[in-house]
């Protein structure tokens, strides 16, 4: 089975969707750019929403991530809401040259607690959405506004929340980023661009391809390919709202079952 056909038919528990969010010009997408196909772009264009689909094969199992690029200008509501509340792990973004651009990012982790139904005191639910916040820009330090120490206590005040800085034009910490990311989702950290081996999407052995460079010790023993997917869409509103009704229905037996251990152990 092709890789991509096989990520498409992977489980609800292996399928994840990372939204990037933050204000305009902040390299929301230089970063997303950086992290797929390791590339940068001096030219500016405003993003409404982009929609990427990386697809893996990771110890024998399958795993898609979809990656949604935001816009930093929220032109349609309703699509924003959708967006929070089919995000499973967030990055949120901000300039170290704009101080503005950081006070949206405390805006926007309120926005997705508020529209995910999570009060600060829920510890345990906030653990389940690890979000990231990348200062961005850091070759830029001499026009430095941001303190790194008032973003850090900050980060370190809220749970689920991590901070760390980096430049998609220099790829100074970038995919640092996104491992921290997985990791705080306890997602498999082969899910890192050096930590797997890059394939076409219809990759179907366990060799590897023709003209690949060689596969370090580490790759070998994980065993681990993934694929962007070429031409892939955004899932239709009414194929949103039923992974969110799926997974919201996941959660809540599990919240059972955290109920009924701790009634045990009592």
């Amino acid at each position: 089975m092709a890789l991509v056909e096989e990520a498409e038919n992977a489980p609800l528990s292996h399928s994840f969707r990372l939204v990037i969010l933050g204000s305009p010009k902040t390299g929301k997408t230089s970063i997303v750019s950086r992290f797929l196909d390791n590339k940068f772009t001096d030219v500016y264009t405003p993003t409404i929403e982009d929609f990427h689909r990386k697809v893996y094969r990771i110890r024998g199992e399958a795993y898609r991530l979809d990656i949604l690029d935001t816009s930093g200008n929220h032109p349609y509501p309703a699509m924003r809401r959708l967006s929070l509340l089919t995000g499973d792990l967030f990055l949120l973004t901000y300039s170290i040259d704009n101080f503005e651009s950081f006070e949206e990012v405390k805006c926007l982790r309120e926005q997705i607690l508020e529209t995910k139904g999570i009060t600060p005191n829920q510890r345990e639910k906030l653990l389940e959405i690890p979000m990231v916040v990348i200062g961005n820009k850091v070759d830029k330090s001499d026009l430095r506004v941001v303190d790194r120490n008032l973003v850090k206590d900050y980060c370190a005040s809220q749970i689920g929340v991590a901070h760390i800085e980096g430049s998609a034009k220099k790829d100074i910490n970038i995919e640092a980023v996104f491992l921290k990311l997985f990791m705080m989702a306890h997602l498999p950290t082969e899910m890192s661009p050096s930590l797997h081996r890059k394939v076409t999407p219809n990759y179907v052995g366990s060799s590897s391809p023709k003209g690949l460079r060689a596969v370090g010790l580490r790759r070998k023993l994980s065993d681990a390919c993934g694929a962007i997917t070429p031409h892939v869409r955004r899932p239709s509103i009414r194929t949103d709202l039923m992974i969110i009704q799926a997974k919201q229905s996941s959660t809540d037996k599990d919240d059972v079952k955290r109920k009924e251990s701790k009634c045990c152990l009592m």
